[in-house]
């Protein structure tokens, strides 16, 4: 299952971090952006021939440091069919460094749309006598609170192709509690999300005792990131918010289970853009990517263990 290949990458590199890879133009060294604007023009393949190479140049300081990569789709979406191209690209060379893949594309559809999501990000498609894999994740990120029809054709996928799911339940934008807060019937809303989540994945169990299906929980709202993972024994917990949104290592210890196992924490442009503090106009990013996520490391370690 999906998540035990994560938890024994974690154990391994003794690093519960993902990169997130969320690069818009202005996030790549200058120095890359002219190079390609030179060759193709201000065109939209100048732009992904840019931000492919800061991708790969990323992957490769980082692929010894964190175990996982979340791409967000939004990114790529950005520069049309070459973006999302790109992203195909970007996938099969962070498979390529061993690294794991979190799609962060938040889908939230029912039905025969739902299914040519899953299909798409991590199943297969037909063609002819053919199947195919189009972008070939590990892990999705899912919104469903259109209900369990918006998450069953991912699971479905997640069992057959053994791959995983986060599903949004308690995300770390502050306006999540004009929604995500309310009380329905004697639970909150984001406590009926995790339980289905939970509940829907109950027979998906692997090696390290969680489930496909995982969860969104931001570390900006640490009590109810504590009283989730008591809640949620089996869930495992993507965790944005740390860093740029305010969320520290000491918040985000309450994410993992006495073992230090069951969640990944997040960072985009702290890694990302850290060659933009150092003053060397970006000819150091991959030192400074690796830096940052070193730092990052070391950070979280000072709270918790990873046995």
């Amino acid at each position: 299952m999906s998540f035990d290949i994560l938890q024994d990458q974690i154990r391994k590199l003794k690093n519960p971090t993902v990169a997130g890879l969320d690069a818009r133009l202005e996030y790549v060294p200058p120095y890359i952006v002219n190079r390609y604007i030179n060759q193709y023009g201000e065109t939209f393949q100048a732009a992904a021939e840019a931000i492919f190479e800061f991708n790969r140049g990323l992957m490769d300081a980082l692929c010894d440091i964190v175990p996982a990569v979340k791409p967000q789709s939004a990114y790529y979406e950005l520069l049309g069919w070459r973006g999302m191209e790109m992203l195909e690209r970007t996938i099969a060379y962070a498979h390529k460094k061993g690294l794991y893949v979190i799609a962060d594309i938040k889908r939230g559809d029912i039905g025969t749309t739902a299914t040519a999501y899953s299909e798409a990000w991590l199943g297969k498609t037909k063609i002819g006598g053919s199947e195919l894999a189009a972008f070939d994740a590990d892990c999705v990120t899912v919104n469903g609170y259109m209900g369990s029809d918006s998450i069953k054709p991912f699971l479905e996928h997640c069992v057959s192709e053994k791959k995983s799911m986060f599903v949004l339940v308690k995300t770390s934008n502050r306006s999540a509690m004009e929604l995500q807060d309310l009380v329905a019937g004697d639970r909150q809303v984001y406590h009926v999300m995790g339980d289905l989540a939970q509940r829907l994945g109950r027979e998906t169990e692997g090696r390290h005792g969680f489930n496909a299906i995982g969860a969104v929980v931001g570390a900006t709202f640490p009590s109810d990131l504590r009283a989730l993972r008591e809640r949620l024994e089996h869930t495992f917990f993507l965790v944005p918010g740390y860093g740029a949104q305010g969320g520290t290592a000491e918040d985000v210890q309450y994410a993992f289970n006495r073992y230090g196992h069951g969640a990944i924490i997040n960072s985009s442009r702290g890694i990302m853009c850290a060659w933009q503090k150092t003053g060397q106009d970006g000819m150091d990013y991959q030192e400074a990517a690796r830096n940052a996520a070193i730092a990052m490391r070391d950070d979280i370690k000072q709270y918790i263990t990873i046995v």
